[in-house]
């Protein structure tokens, strides 16, 4: 299988939804941008977000395999896809690339 690299790229915050209709909370995310992940095997890198994980999984699994050209040509490298976790707050867009 191959590894797959995860990229934190972006965050955006929208603070009137947030104001609107979230309960205030602790801890919330605070994914450093930057911040890269190696997935092996198609597995959970180690400390990456149960939840953002639930929306990489597949993506994840199908390029550790081999598979790729999502949704018939939306990346312009096949190998790869951008996607966002499923916080509606403050999602966090992510890069994920196979790099074997």
């Amino acid at each position: 299988m191959k590894k797959v690299k995860i990229t934190a790229l972006r965050q955006t915050v929208y603070t009137d939804l947030m104001t609107q209709y979230e309960n205030p909370i602790e801890k919330p995310c605070m994914v450093n941008i930057g911040t890269t992940w190696i997935s092996i095997d198609g597995q959970c890198p180690e400390g990456f977000c149960t939840e953002a994980w639930k929306t990489l999984q597949p993506f994840v699994e199908a390029l550790a395999q081999g598979k790729g050209n999502f949704f018939d040509g939306w990346m312009k490298n096949p190998n790869s896809a951008l996607l966002s976790c499923n916080d509606g707050f403050r999602p966090v867009s992510f890069l994920v690339e196979t790099i074997e």
